[in-house]
Order: C-alpha cells, then sequence, then structure tokens
C-alpha cells in the first residue's frame, strides 16, 4: 500500500525497484569483486521525507562505505528520486556465526575485511560483533539428487560422494575440486554437507561438526577475530570441526595472514584425522598461494569439473523442466544448451525465467518467448557469420551432405534445405544475391530470389517449419 509522507505519496514498491536499480548501477560501475567485497550487504530500511536510510552490519563497514562510496550514493538516489536529499548510512542487521548447530553454511560474506583495515577505524570501541545470531541454512537445491552427472563432471561427483559416505577417507584428504564459474563446485559441496547431516541423524549422541564458509567468509571471521581480541576463540572454533569446507579459496590470494592462519588450521585438522573439502576456479599449482599451502592441497585428491557438453547440458535443461512440471518443447531446451554453453547458473537461470514467465502470464514456452524474454541473454554476438557456416549448419540439421548445397539434385529432401540455406544467407550475411548464388553451386541470384520468398511463404503457412528456420538462425547467431 501507498503511504503519505511529506504531502506526497510513496510507493514502497516504486521505491524498492529504484534501490534495486540503484544496486545495479553501482555494481556495475565498480566491478564484481569490489561490489562483492563491500556493498552486497547494504540492506535499504525506508525513506522518510527527503531522506533514505540504508543499514550495513557493522561500523566499520559503515564508515568505509560512507567514505568511498556515500556521494555516489547520494547522487545515484536523486537521480532516481530528486526529492530526496541524503542517504543515510547506519549500522544495522547481522553477520552469521561460524558454527551453529552440527552442520553449518556460514553463508557468502561479501564484505569481506581487508587483510589491514585503516587505521582510523580500528578504535576499540569499533570492533564488530563476529557472532550475532543469523541463521543460514544450506541450500535445499543443492544435493546429490539434484546434480545432473555427466562425462565432464563424473569424477568429481565420485569423488565428492566418496567423502561424503567416508570422511577422511585414505587419498580423499583434502578433497579439491576445481572448475570454472557456475560448472557445480559450491553443488557438490553442499550436497556433501546434505549428505553429512543425514548421517549425523542416524550417527548417536556424537554427531560429526561440518562446517562450510567461503574464503571471504574465512577471511572476514579471522580480520574480526584480531580485532576483537579473540583469535585463540577463533582458532579453537574451526580447530573442533569435524569436516571443513571452504569455497572459492582463490579469494585468498594476496592475503599473507590469512592464508597462514588457513595453512595452521589445514594442518592441524589433517593431522588429526579430519576432513577438508575446498573448492577454487583453478587447480591448486595454478593458484598464487604460498608454495607450502599449494603443496598441502594438491596431496589429497584433486577433480576438475570441465567445461559442460552440449549433451550434459542438455539432460540438465530437460531434468530441470521435468522437475518444475512446466511443458518446455524440446526445441526449447536444444536452443538453450547450443546457446549458453560456458555457465550452468546461468542456463538454469535461464530455464527458470522461462518458466516464472509461463507460470505468471498463462503463456506456452516457445521459441518466440524465449527470445522475447531472454532477450538480454541471447544478444547475437557481433561477429561474421559466414556461408560456409550457414551451409554446414544447415546440412547436419537436416541430415545432408554438405556437397547438396552445391550440386544440381533438385530432390525435395535436398532442395529444401539448399533454399533454407539461401534464405539465411540473405538474412544473416551482407553477401549479394549474386554473390550467395555464386556460392551454391553457381546459380543465377533469381534462384535466390525464389529461395528467400519461398521460404518466407512456407514459415507464414506452417509454425513448425517457422520455428525450425528460427532455430537455426539463432544457433548460427550465438
Amino acid at each position: 500500500m501507498p503511504t503519505t509522507e511529506g504531502g506526497e505519496i510513496v510507493d514502497s514498491t516504486q521505491t524498492a525497484a529504484q534501490w534495486a536499480r540503484i544496486r545495479g548501477r553501482l555494481h556495475s560501475e565498480v566491478g564484481d569483486v569490489e561490489y562483492r567485497t563491500w556493498l552486497r550487504q547494504m540492506t535499504f530500511v525506508g525513506l522518510e521525507g527527503e531522506e533514505v536510510t540504508v543499514h550495513l552490519p557493522t561500523r566499520f563497514l559503515r564508515d568505509w562505505v560512507s567514505a568511498r562510496y556515500g556521494s555516489r550514493l547520494n547522487a545515484l538516489w536523486q537521480s532516481e528520486n530528486p526529492a530526496i536529499r541524503r542517504v543515510d548510512l547506519r549500522v544495522g542487521g547481522a553477520m552469521a556465526p561460524i558454527v551453529s548447530g552440527s552442520v553449518v553454511l556460514a553463508a557468502e560474506l561479501a564484505a569481506a575485511e581487508p587483510e589491514a583495515p585503516p587505521a582510523d577505524l580500528t578504535a576499540p570501541e569499533d570492533r564488530a560483533d563476529a557472532k550475532t545470531d543469523l541463521a543460514a541454512a544450506l541450500d535445499p537445491r543443492f544435493t546429490f539428487d539434484g546434480f545432473v552427472v555427466g562425462k565432464p563432471n563424473e569424477f568429481a561427483y565420485a569423488c565428492a560422494r566418496r567423502v561424503a559416505e567416508q570422511p577422511s577417507a585414505h587419498g580423499f584428504n583434502p578433497l579439491f575440486l576445481y572448475g570454472g564459474v557456475g560448472l557445480g563446485k559450491t553443488h557438490l559441496m553442499h550436497a556433501i554437507a546434505w549428505e553429512l547431516t543425514k548421517r549425523n541423524e542416524t550417527a548417536g549422541p556424537v554427531p560429526l561438526v561440518v562446517t562450510y564458509m567461503s574464503a571471504e567468509k574465512f577471511m572476514y571471521r579471522f580480520i574480526a577475530a584480531i580485532r576483537s581480541h579473540s583469535t585463540m576463540e577463533f582458532k579453537e572454533q574451526l580447530r573442533n570441526v569435524d569436516v571443513l569446507m571452504i569455497d572459492d579459496l582463490q579469494f585468498l590470494i594476496g592475503k599473507d595472514n590469512t592464508q597462514e592462519e588457513f595453512f595452521h588450521t589445514f594442518n592441524y585438522l589433517v593431522e588429526a584425522g579430519k576432513q577438508i573439502v575446498v573448492s577454487s576456479d583453478k587447480s591448486p599449482s595454478d593458484l598464487d598461494l604460498e608454495d607450502r599451502l599449494k603443496t598441502r592441497l594438491g596431496c589429497g585428491m584433486v577433480a576438475d569439473l570441465h567445461t559442460t557438453t552440449y549433451e550434459l547440458r542438455l539432460s540438465i535443461l530437460e531434468t530441470k523442466a521435468a522437475r518444475a512440471g512446466v511443458p518446455v518443447p524440446t526445441k526449447v531446451l536444444e536452443y538453450l544448451a547450443h546457446k549458453i554453453t560456458s555457465n550452468v547458473r546461468e542456463l538454469e537461470g535461464a530455464l527458470n525465467r522461462l518458466i516464472a514467465h509461463a507460470n505468471l502470464f498463462g503463456r506456452a514456452v516457445t521459441l518466440e518467448a524465449t527470445h522475447e524474454v531472454l532477450h538480454d541473454l541471447l544478444k547475437a554476438h557481433d561477429r561474421r557469420i559466414s556461408i560456409d557456416e550457414i551451409q554446414k549448419k544447415v546440412a547436419e540439421h537436416y541430415g545432408i551432405r554438405l556437397t547438396d548445397m552445391s550440386s544440381a539434385r533438385r530432390a525435395r529432401q535436398v532442395a529444401r534445405p539448399r533454399q533454407v540455406a539461401m534464405y539465411l544467407a540473405k538474412q544473416l550475411t551482407s553477401r549479394s544475391l549474386p554473390e550467395i548464388g555464386k556460392r551454391f553451386g553457381n546459380r543465377d541470384h533469381t534462384t535466390v530470389m525464389h529461395a528467400v520468398a519461398r521460404v518466407n511463404e512456407l514459415m507464414e503457412r506452417d509454425g513448425t517449419f517457422a520455428e525450425d528456420v528460427e532455430l537455426l538462425r539463432r544457433l548460427l547467431e550465438s
């Protein structure tokens, strides 16, 4: 419901949208790493008169954001709402604890403090409370049952399963999972923790203590412990776990003091027979960490999650679509699997958006709807498409030989794909009609004109044929 402030109507939905746009602009301006490190924990509290209130979880973080981003926040708010005159940054909100119960998800904290906080922000009264009560839960989607296995990830999956069934198994400690963004590292780590949670339910009076956190969280906790003179408590908490899981270890690069602490924690746990699971975007030998730490990380089991294949991406989409219970045509799934090739997270996000759109508006999922809903993800690459590429793709799609594109054969099973290829050459290249005709067996430009007109006519009459041609066009543009 809109509320009245100072005689003007303030729509909370509109204000929330403004805040979302401001966060998005800040993210794009400062970059992913800086945004995650300092700005992601900002929480919009409210708008009163000409003043916006934003909370940050610690005084240190509040002062840091105020000094470096305060002016920009004011400017962005005023660009969204000229009536706003001031952004009030206050301390509020809470941090996740290191250990809470037998299994812990210390959710990734973007506001990891630097190795040495600025001198003017380290007064004794400005110590962050690292143990405020903010419970977090493992992501319920990230289980072994929800992980789609294929050749690129089957080894990492098998290793994760082994650790979940038998922590500290010989040769599997530490387990080091590495691979690019969105390939399933975090999913497997959560899955291990879920499996150990189930095991705890039948383990008797002494359940395993499992701590999962990001490397950013580890760094933040270590810095906070130093500032609050509680380093011994920090060390004891981590040394009393049975399974320590650290995600995105690459964030410790350049943080020498934090690396030192992690190294000692690592040694203590391994020597005590406790399990360590680590993930990173690179293998241990390729990380710019201390040599002794790289050596220890590589002494257990190192498992790579490779870039997904088309078959694995399609299998993931089919599995997710089936669980969602929304009919998604095979052609749409195939198109997405071809188009979004590097990141499973983005692939699943695209499917989720399609399904949400279908549910919200009661519309069927089609290729046309896919292009409309996912236009920002499916922008055509700025590259030149060649006639050779078009001929090859069309020939593969229709199951004919590439030489048939320029042959004299007039059988329908050859002539129709040839016409489609000519049509796509006209649509996707800057070649003239005579040039296109020449590439199709020295045919006259009038033959190309006829092919284009014929394909247009068939697309208007036959929806299935139109979707087929549209799929080919978008695959070529990808």
